[in-house]
């Protein structure tokens, strides 16, 4: 079903980042019989923060939705080094939290940057229950984070 899923990636120009290393005791994914579920993700570039801050305050609402995407491109990336990407059937859930100012009320927006790109790249399978939650403030100041299950062939894998 997705196994043209890497050519889509470059056709968005596009691809996928090194899996970063965890900022804390945990792995950046887990498999588990046919899901995948990985940690979140913050937007790091070659291994730090892209950006800082709150959206709505520091950080715009379209920087924000940009931040998202790069942040759902890296949980690819996690999951890929536990499951190959063309062994992914559906994405089944995304949890997006997103730093946010006072008054700041679009964290759905900011976090359709993460479930546009899945779609992107997944079609119909790429729809996906999602969480849009606002912070008060997120690990290392990021302005989002976000998190991706997602559900494998049985017979793929690493």
């Amino acid at each position: 079903m997705t196994t043209d899923v890497r050519e889509r990636l470059a056709g968005l120009g596009l691809r996928l980042p090194e899996v970063s290393a965890p900022k804390g005791a945990y792995v950046p994914a887990v498999r588990s019989g046919s899901y995948v579920f990985v940690a979140g993700q913050i937007p790091l570039t070659d291994g730090e923060l892209t950006a800082t801050g709150r959206v709505g305050a520091e950080v715009s609402l379209e920087r924000a939705k940009e931040l998202s995407r790069q942040c759902a491109l890296a949980a690819l990336a996690a999951a890929d080094s536990v499951a190959p990407l063309e062994t992914v059937v559906r994405v089944v859930k995304v949890v997006g939290y997103v730093s946010s100012a006072p008054g700041f009320v679009r964290q759905a927006t900011v976090v359709d940057g993460a479930s546009e790109l899945l779609v992107d790249l997944f079609g119909a399978a790429g729809r996906h229950a999602r969480s849009a939650v606002g912070m008060n403030v997120l690990p290392l100041d990021s302005p989002v984070e976000i998190e991706v299950v997602l559900e494998v062939s049985e017979d793929g894998g690493r």
